[in-house]
């Protein structure tokens, strides 16, 4: 019993930990995406349409990784695998 408890505190912050490494990613990614493309939009204004449309595309992916990544640590938190029945 001593031991479930444990292992359940540590998956508490262990998910934590996981949610906020991946906020923090995803928060990286989209201030990468759209600084390279403001820089790419001002030295090749013509190219706005393609760049804009290739900025939308990368961050819809940037946006899907920390609902990939809260789906796992939902997982760890409320079906544990690492509990014993």
């Amino acid at each position: 019993m001593e031991a479930n408890i444990i292992i359940t505190a540590a998956t508490a912050i262990s998910v934590g930990v996981i949610l906020a490494a991946a906020g923090l990613g995803s928060a990286i990614g989209w201030g990468l995406i759209t600084s390279k493309t403001l820089e790419g939009i001002a030295r090749q204004p013509e190219m706005r349409p393609q760049l804009m449309f290739n900025m939308f595309i990368f961050a819809g992916l940037m946006e899907s990784f920390p609902f990939i990544i809260m789906a796992f640590a939902l997982w760890f938190l409320f079906a544990n695998p690492f509990i014993a029945g």
